[in-house]
């Protein structure tokens, strides 16, 4: 049985249907994302939505594709939109069944016309196609196909101008069209050969996208549609739809395609499938051999953050140390000065190059210490002597052993939302995560390069890490049993937030049992819940538990009162390394627990974030993948102590039958001893000596 269902009763309640989203990719940075009844609420909704150029930016090509059956000069729209304040036409009324495995598949019924349509990107091609079937039919019937066009960048939005090109180009088996200038031909087939396209040339105004209303944003957008296609259909005939930035050259063509990918399609039959599937469409190869990874659908690109915190789970544990190492190698391609480019930069993200060195330590387990030193040692020592000499005066090694991080108005750490131009979270100075990933990234590239006979390093940086335990524990651990979040000249912030944990969870950690005991204990009784950790205790009086619809509200909750799936990672690690095998039903209940999120939000993945307090609605981005690879990481955590418990077992049942099988050797030696029949004999058994000599002896038996 499949992970995911849903209920076909409430497929027609839009408060139902409206709140599940699909997500398709084509692993080359375009996606296909729309709700499950195929109406847009979002501007970052559409049917093709991909790259123009060799950027990240993807542009929304078609926004949707309006079908319509036609019986006895009837016409029935299958299609839903919403305008100002009213849905036209209403085609949500005709679903009877939904399917996302191994395609999402929507089933409709008009009268007597069943018509099944599945939505099907290609991967490594900018292609879509939509096969429809008419399951059954009582006399002659017509499909109809109107499509919408944007051809804007995803962040905008589409307003009625002149300049568009609404002239619709005749090719074989249908025709391409290109509304403006810089961008590609979009080609619109079918495999049908007498499927006519009537040009009709026309704008749609104010289609409504009610979930950017709500984040305050402008939410209306005029769409212009070119023609139509129309073609006959009978009953079991399937005709596929296909738009794509490359014309295909036949019907055939179409078909193959079509039938070669879908024979590709794995099945999410259960949770971790789901996440799996999930996980395989956050890596995107783009041209010139850059291989990145997409932080989430559907809003964001590329974050150097993002993809280091996540590369573990998301390709690691599904054995694809092949995608690491070329998702490394573009990054590393770039450095320049010891720095990554872009968002993973220190000078924008202090952190980012420091997470590169916990991206190896699990890549070592697929590599051997001698292959990463050998691809990965200079780049290694580069980004710390690169934090040695410092970036600027923002980002840089101090004398003490700590990583300072503080510029006006910027938030150099992971929680850098900003509102009115201020961060969230204020945490200017020493950042606890900052310093844990130092400790971890120096000691790590010492182990590699004493292993690999670089004296040179290890004489330059051996004395390091002991400065840098020594300042971290004098000046973040804290009385009550937990460590600081920050410290500055001013002030050591006390707030329990979910930073502290990465310094208990690293390969490399300067807290001893006791101290990570301790920190755990805090971590459970204010920011463990069943969706992540949250952001910050509950008892802190900035705690923000719930969002308000608006973007503002939702960017304070962010890190003052949100959960975060990823920390839960590094929670999970550090209990199990204090208590081993015995963590592993609590570890498998918090996989658990998110099996309901993978039929919610985007369905077959999880969101960014959670409200703080019950019910824990979804927030942020649809798909994420440090929240993927969160779980998926914690999921390669379970397998790994699940074979030690295999392995423990095992041999304690060897020891046992080993034990048993001595015991019976050992009394298979003794000499055997007459006794009665019953234990409870008064007489003793003479020595073998004395049998011959001494008279027989009746064995006296107890009374009953």
């Amino acid at each position: 049985m499949s992970a995911l269902t849903f209920d076909k009763s409430e497929l027609g309640n839009l408060e139902y249907s409206l709140q599940r989203e699909m997500l398709a990719t084509d692993r080359k940075g375009g996606y296909m994302s729309t709700t499950i009844v195929c109406c847009n609420t979002r501007k970052y909704h559409g049917l093709m939505v991909a790259p123009i150029d060799a950027s990240d930016e993807a542009h929304v090509l078609l926004s949707s594709l309006d079908e319509t059956i036609i019986q006895h000069d009837q016409s029935f729209n299958l299609a839903l939109h919403r305008y100002r304040g009213v849905y036209e036409p209403r085609g949500h009324k005709y679903i009877t069944d939904f399917k996302y495995t191994p395609t999402p598949t929507i089933t409709y019924r008009v009268g007597g016309v069943i018509l099944r349509k599945e939505l099907l990107w290609i991967h490594k091609r900018t292609q879509l196609m939509i096969r429809y079937t008419l399951v059954d039919a009582h006399s002659e019937t017509t499909l109809r196909l109107r499509p919408f066009f944007a051809f804007r960048n995803k962040h905008a939005l589409s307003k009625a101008n002149m300049e568009a090109n609404g002239r619709s180009y005749p090719i074989q088996n249908g025709v391409k069209c290109k509304l403006y200038e810089g961008y590609p031909w979009l080609y619109l087939q079918t495999n049908k050969p007498d499927a006519e396209f009537v040009a009709a040339p026309d704008w749609y105004y104010d289609f409504e996208y009610p979930e950017e209303i709500k984040r305050g944003y402008d939410g209306y957008e005029d769409l212009l549609t070119t023609g139509y296609f129309e073609m006959p259909i009978k009953k079991g005939e399937s005709v596929i739809f296909s738009a794509s930035t490359d014309e295909m050259a036949t019907g055939e063509t179409i078909n193959q395609i079509y039938e070669a990918s879908i024979a590709r399609r794995t099945h999410k039959i259960d949770f971790k499938s789901c996440l799996h599937h999930s996980a395989r469409q956050f890596v995107v190869r783009r041209p010139g051999g850059r291989t990145e990874m997409i932080a989430g659908y559907p809003w964001y690109g590329t974050i150097g953050r993002d993809t280091l915190i996540s590369l573990p789970g998301i390709v690691l544990e599904q054995n694809y140390k092949e995608d690491c190492i070329e998702v490394l190698d573009t990054m590393v391609r770039n450095m320049k000065d010891g720095d990554f480019a872009a968002s993973a930069s220190a000078w924008v993200a202090a952190d980012a190059p420091l997470w590169f060195f916990w991206t190896l330590q699990n890549l070592e387990k697929h590599l051997s210490a001698k292959e990463i030193w050998e691809r990965y040692g200079e780049a290694m020592k580069s980004i710390l002597e690169a934090y040695k000499r410092g970036f600027g005066d923002k980002v840089k090694l101090h004398d003490n052993g700590l990583i300072w991080a503080a510029a006006y108005g910027e938030s150099l750490p992971w929680m850098d939302t900003k509102v009115d131009g201020e961060p969230v979270a204020q945490r200017a100075g020493y950042a606890v995560e900052i310093e844990a990933l130092w400790y971890n990234a120096v000691s790590y590239t010492l182990a590699l390069a004493r292993k690999m006979k670089d004296k040179a390093f290890v004489e330059a940086w051996s004395e390091i890490p002991a400065k840098t335990k020594e300042s971290f524990i004098s000046k973040f651990w804290l009385e009550e049993g937990y460590l600081a979040d920050y410290v500055n000249d001013y002030e050591t912030n006390d707030f329990r937030r979910s930073n502290m944990l990465v310094a208990c969870a690293l390969d490399y950690t300067m807290l001893d049992e006791m101290q990570i005991m301790d920190v755990l204990s805090v971590v459970r009784q204010h920011l463990v819940t069943p969706r992540g950790i949250r952001s910050l205790s509950p008892r802190n009086p900035f705690y923000q538990p719930s969002y308000a619809e608006d973007q503002r509200s939702e960017d304070l909750a962010s890190h003052n009162g949100a959960i975060w799936v990823w920390p839960l990672m590094f929670y999970v690690k550090a209990c199990y390394a204090i208590a081993g095998e015995r963590f592993l039903p609590e570890a498998e209940d918090i996989l658990a627990a998110f099996d309901e999120e993978i039929q919610t939000a985007c369905i077959g993945s999880v969101s960014e974030c959670f409200e703080g307090d019950p019910p824990f609605k979804a927030h942020g981005c649809l798909s994420q993948a440090t929240s993927v690879g969160g779980l998926l990481y914690i999921s390669s955590l379970n397998e790994q102590y699940k074979k030690k418990l295999s392995v423990a077992k095992a041999k304690a049942t060897k020891a046992a039958k080993a034990a048993k099988a001595a015991k019976a050797e050992s009394v298979a030696e003794e000499p055997k001893k007459k006794c009665c029949k019953k234990s409870a004999c008064k007489a003793e058994e003479p020595k073998a000596q004395e049998v011959e000599a001494a008279p027989k002896r009746k064995c006296v038996r107890k009374k009953k």
